[in-house]
């Protein structure tokens, strides 16, 4: 039997000849790495990229994209692929037009944005190493205004669902302002995304968020229109001083918990859970039990009910809270109305009138409740004959309608003044006219149709 002879030492020699060359490549590819990521970040450090140097930036992001295999390296390369549009916002220059911002911001691209800023700072967070950290920072406190702008103005132009996107983008780059979580709910519902509107005011409530405050307003400038900065003073404050917005001013907020505690309920109706949306109502209570908001939303849930003993029951007790809430008062006159409770109804329509001189609705229902007294007049009439006495009697029941038409008079005249164009109240007060023979008084009226 022949033996193979193995020459040992050529064989290790060869072995360490693969080696060396294999260590080359990683050192050269390690060493390009490198300068891929040195060439970004001095771009991403510059305050106004060129044209150049956005194209630049995104050619390095091209080339990197091979090249990163460590964990670092991969989300270094996250991060600067998430932050095209801040390269690309810096490249504007000063006080772009908003249209270009809008472009460069794209709602698509917020979450990765959001994204690229929140794990690199997580990782930095994680290894101890603030490579980027205080960039990003500072990167966060010149973008968060810019990107609110840009909710606002997609928000005026009804953009609503890439508003809300950009509300909540703000919101996850900076969790403590829980006001912009609010206001992206708002827009996503005006969106009809209500699945997130249901997600962020769940999540706002799960924060136990009220947004008591102050919340600041100022004009734009170029657009003449006044816009809230919530509670924000700091950025109002500096668009005022930049000249972009003008003429601020301060309001005070109440507790907003009533009414996300009521969107979700109405969310969760609107998706046919109503069940849960009434759980969700029951156990805001218990939690804010002296809550006036949830009591009336409590209370608008008995009225699609029908059950009327229920929800006057609830608005009695909120009106120990409010005693002077109008729309409360009125709604007790309606369910006074409905339930054939005459006298209440006129009482709480009164009392409406009383908080409120020029709610038109409670001048126009009290018309209503007192006209129904003319069926019981022309029955009685119609039962009459025509004997001596009965002529007496018929004259005596025209009088107490005519009575009836001019203490409803006042309370039409009232309803035309404040809104001309209802046309219920119009067509009640020509017949009311026409009734007292009031001639001149009715062309007039009529004319106007």
């Amino acid at each position: 039997m022949a033996l193979i002879n193995i020459n040992i030492n050529t064989t290790i020699m060869k072995i360490k000849q693969m080696l060396i060359a294999g260590t080359f490549l990683v050192s050269v590819a390690s060493f390009s790495q490198k300068d891929e990521l040195k060439a970004l970040k001095k771009i991403y450090t510059k305050d106004v990229p060129t044209t150049n140097d956005v194209a630049d930036y995104k050619s390095n992001l091209t080339k990197l994209e091979s090249l990163a295999t460590e964990e670092a390296d991969k989300v270094y390369l996250n991060f600067y692929k998430s932050i095209v549009p801040n390269i690309e916002y810096k490249a504007l220059g000063q006080n772009p037009p908003q249209v270009q911002i809008q472009k460069v911001f794209g709602s698509n691209k917020i979450s990765d944005l959001v994204s690229g800023y929140t794990s690199t700072l997580e990782y930095e967070k994680k290894s101890g190493k603030k490579v980027l950290t205080d960039n990003i920072n500072e990167d966060l406190n010149t973008l968060k205004p810019v990107l609110l702008i840009t909710a606002i103005e997609l928000g005026n132009v009804k953009k609503y669902k890439d508003a809300a996107d950009v509300l909540y983008g703000i919101y996850l780059l900076d969790k403590k302002d829980q006001e912009k979580l609010y206001y992206a709910a708002s827009y996503a519902v005006n969106a009809l995304d209500y699945d997130n509107a249901l997600k962020y005011y769940t999540e706002l409530k799960q924060l136990n968020y009220s947004g008591e405050g102050i919340i600041f307003y100022a004009t734009n400038k170029s657009s003449k229109q006044e816009e809230s900065f919530g509670t924000t003073r700091v950025q109002r404050d500096l668009l005022v001083q930049s000249g972009q917005f003008i003429n601020p001013r301060e309001e005070k907020l109440q507790s907003r918990k009533g009414e996300i505690f009521k969107n979700i309920a109405l969310i969760l109706v609107q998706q046919g859970k109503v069940e849960e949306a009434k759980t969700a109502i029951s156990d805001a209570r218990k939690a804010n039990p002296d809550d006036t908001s949830l009591m009336i939303t409590e209370a608008e849930f008995s009225l699609k009910d029908k059950d009327y003993a229920n929800y006057t029951r609830i608005v009695n007790e909120a009106l120990l809270k409010e005693p002077n809430n109008v729309q409360l008062v009125f709604n007790l006159g309606v369910i006074s109305a409905e339930s054939g409770k005459i006298e209440d109804g006129e009482k709480y329509y009164s009392r409406a009138i009383e908080i409120d001189p020029n709610y038109v609705d409670a001048y126009i229902n009290l018309a209503e409740l007192k006209l129904r007294a003319d069926k019981g007049f022309v029955e009685q009439m119609n039962k009459l004959g025509t004997s001596d006495s009965d002529n007496k009697k018929f004259d005596e029941i025209r009088e107490k309608q005519k009575a009836n038409y001019r203490e409803v008079l006042p309370l039409l005249e009232k309803a035309m003044e404040l809104k001309s164009d209802n046309e219920a109240a119009k067509t009640t007060l020509l017949g009311v006219y026409q009734a007292l023979e009031m001639t001149a008084k009715y062309k007039e009226l009529k004319a106007k149709q």
